[in-house]
């Protein structure tokens, strides 16, 4: 009740009535606004107050920019902060308003309001009494009406959530409900009757079952042609579907919505006060499952069964790259077979991937959690093309007994997503000629002589017949493009490559990505440890059905010293040295045993002497282990038989060999030279010699 009084107070002073007077007039909401115009025309005629207090009208201004704003905080109310903002700027004289709930319903504005109003001798009244912030009685009756105005909007709030939640806890408070369900007449959930609507939902959880990413969903729905349905809440009601084109919130928003699953839920998201953006009271966040408030199984019919729903949520989950929590990711098109489920077999956690080479393409399975999150050396790092290469071995061999039924798998879900395409552009065709139809019953129902509406209706039926036209042309090219039916020619093909699935494994059509979601249909995870054996990499693969096998593969070293087999290869060249082979010789009987060299390239001469050379096995000579003769059979020299021959020493005829004078050769490094030398260049040398030793004297 507005309660005006005309009693001077000895308050009011000159210097008060010398500045402005402002009403503020303010409403929580714009059905109070409708709703209660007694309330907001109360409001106004506080203008009356301010007058009775001694105030021009001229000097009494009304602020009414805040109707329909809640003045509960983190809203942008433009007229407080412009009664802020005047006050700072010693405008005002008089602050007046109904009540103090009307200023504000939260003690951090209301405390800032009198805070300023105390700084610059401003006035607060309402509709009883006025209050001077500077006075101690004043500001503590301001204060309490501040908190009691706050109080009573969170009882408010509680007694309202209250009822809400017992209400959801049975199961009977409206929700909205996404575009794939209605409330019927009695207000019970039901599919929603249009065939198109159902069949593209189905379609979007069937694919996502196959294809397991919803950005593959979207990727298939937008290459395909189709639209989602979609119930926009902004608006009068009702809300009609409307379509728009796929993309991946709206694909996942079908898929995270337990509506679609059958269950009536409450609570799904929760304010937080940290993530308040301008223009919202609070910000809100997702609710984990398990703390839904409430979740009512099999309340109303749905497009898949509450397990599939919890298994989607779990494949989202691990389509998202993150190691350290344990997911896996989608299959990327990078080289690395094993990419997001391999498991590192010191540590247990999930490996990441790291690229090399200077093309970037060889892949390494690394563990680095250790070095991420405490500063320390890599737990282990595994080069991935030898491991990939035994995989796929595995992979496929396992696969062998099964290729037929893959093959005629992989026709029958031809066979059936054509079909599914089929009937989804059955359904837009159907409905895009009943919209046509429509349009026309309304240009038939016209009074001819009322062209003013006959030319608009005519317009829209001719829009309408344009559209039936465009998705019949579109759809007569995607059956051109994608037969119904495989035929026996292409039935027989598939069959030929499921007989030969390594065929379709390694074609060029099959993508990396491709290859890798063939693997996780078999495989669970692989478990990586190359610190386990020297030289070796053991893994064990851990399949789909829960089996394990173990396996080893030979791991590309940069030294010996940590080469898979160094004592047998050590011997073995022992031995073959003892028969007097020659290195090279060594070389091919080690590649023909199997032996691979430190770098995982095949053995030659140079790496057997380099190994002689470090163990110290004498290089085999051609004579044993006699000394060199000064002629060998074949009559070419040593060098100690081309030295005694010239007339020089050893050393002149190595320098000789450097230069090219002479001609010699090795059968191997190590062996003893053995140098061609005719007479003409016999008789050469030693003038050269001799003009040398004649020169040398000469000098000296």
């Amino acid at each position: 009740m507005l309660i005006s009084s005309n009693i001077a107070d000895e308050r009011l002073t000159t210097a008060h009535r010398a500045k402005l007077a402002y009403v503020y007039v303010r409403q929580s909401s714009v059905n109070q606004v409708r709703q209660h115009q007694e309330s907001t025309e109360l409001q106004y005629r506080l203008v009356d107050r301010a007058i009775g207090l001694g105030w021009p009208p001229e000097r009494v201004q009304v602020i009414d920019e805040d109707l329909g704003k809640s003045g509960a905080g983190g809203v942008d109310r433009h007229g407080f902060q412009k009664l802020i903002a005047e006050i700072g700027l010693g405008n005002a004289g008089l602050v007046v308003s109904l009540d103090a709930s009307r200023l504000a319903r939260n003690n951090r504005d209301w405390h800032q309001l009198l805070e300023l109003c105390s700084v610059f001798g401003v006035l607060i009244a309402d509709g009883e009494r006025l209050y001077e912030p500077r006075a101690y009685h004043d500001r503590l009756l301001l204060g309490l009406s501040g908190i009691m105005s706050e109080a009573e909007l969170h009882q408010l709030r509680i007694r309202l959530h209250q009822g809400e939640r017992q209400k959801a806890a049975r199961g009977e408070l409206r929700l909205p409900l996404p575009a794939g369900l209605v409330y019927d007449r009695a207000g019970t959930i039901v599919l929603n009757p249009d065939e198109e609507v159902q069949a593209r939902l189905h379609l979007v959880f069937a694919k996502f079952r196959e294809l397991q990413s919803a950005r593959r969903v979207m990727r298939y729905l937008d290459r395909n042609g189709l639209s989602l349905p979609l119930r926009p809440l902004l608006g009068p009601s009702p809300h009609e579907t409307v379509w728009r084109a796929p993309d991946s919130a709206r694909v996942l928003s079908i898929l995270q919505n337990p509506a679609y699953a059958g269950a009536y839920v409450y609570g799904r998201r929760q304010k937080d006060p940290s993530r308040c953006r301008p223009g919202s009271l609070t910000g809100t966040v997702k609710v984990a499952i398990a703390d839904w408030a409430v979740c009512l199984h099999a309340a109303h019919p749905g497009y898949i069964s509450w397990e599939e729903f919890m298994a989607n949520q779990g494949r989202l989950a691990d389509n998202v790259f993150r190691y350290e929590a344990g997911h896996a990711g989608v299959p990327r098109k990078g080289a690395a077979l094993l990419q997001g489920i391999a498991i590192c077999g010191r540590c247990g956690r999930r490996m990441s991937m790291r690229y090399t080479g200077p093309n970037a393409d060889y892949p390494v399975y690394c563990c680095r959690s250790d070095r991420d999150q405490q500063g320390s050396v890599l737990c282990q790092e595994v080069r991935a093309l030898a491991v990939d290469a035994l995989v796929e071995r595995v992979v496929l061999d396992a696969l062998v007994p099964d290729q037929i039924e893959i093959a005629l798998a992989a026709a029958g879900q031809l066979e059936q997503e054509s079909r599914q395409l089929e009937r989804q552009w059955a359904l837009r065709v159907e409905r895009a000629r009943y919209e046509a139809e429509r349009a026309r019953r309304q240009y038939d129902a016209v009074e001819p002589e009322n062209r003013l509406v006959a030319r608009s209706l005519e317009r829209a039926w001719e829009d309408k017949l344009r559209v039936v036209e465009a998705v019949e042309q579109q759809h007569a090219r995607w059956r051109a493009q994608e037969p119904l039916l495989i035929g026996p020619a292409e039935r027989a093909g598939l069959q030929a490559l499921g007989e030969n699935l390594p065929r379709i494994w390694n074609a060029a059509t099959t993508s990396a990505a491709d290859r890798k979601r063939i693997l996780r249909f078999v495989i669970r995870e692989v478990v990586l440890d190359q610190k386990r054996t020297r030289g070796q990499v053991w893994l064990k693969i851990v399949w789909q059905t829960g089996a394990t096998s173990e396996h080893r593969v030979q791991r590309r070293v940069h030294t010996y010293r940590n080469y898979i087999d160094i004592d047998r290869l050590r011997q073995r060249i022992v031995e073959l040295n003892a028969e007097h082979k020659m290195d090279a010789e060594i070389a091919a009987m080690l590649n023909r045993e199997g032996f691979v060299a430190a770098r995982g390239c095949a053995f030659k001469g140079e790496n057997v002497w380099v190994l002689r050379t470090r163990w110290g096995i004498p290089t085999v000579k051609i004579n044993g282990v006699d000394k060199n003769p000064m002629r060998w059979p074949d009559g070419s020299f040593s060098i100690q038989g081309a030295a005694a021959e010239l007339g020089v020493t050893p050393q002149t005829i190595f320098d000789y060999l450097a230069r090219g004078l002479l001609a010699g050769r090795q059968l191997a490094k190590g062996q003893p030279w053995q140098i061609e030398l005719s007479d003409e260049q016999i008789s050469q040398l030693r003038n050269r010699v001799r003009r040398t030793n004649r020169s040398k004297k000469e000098a000296s």
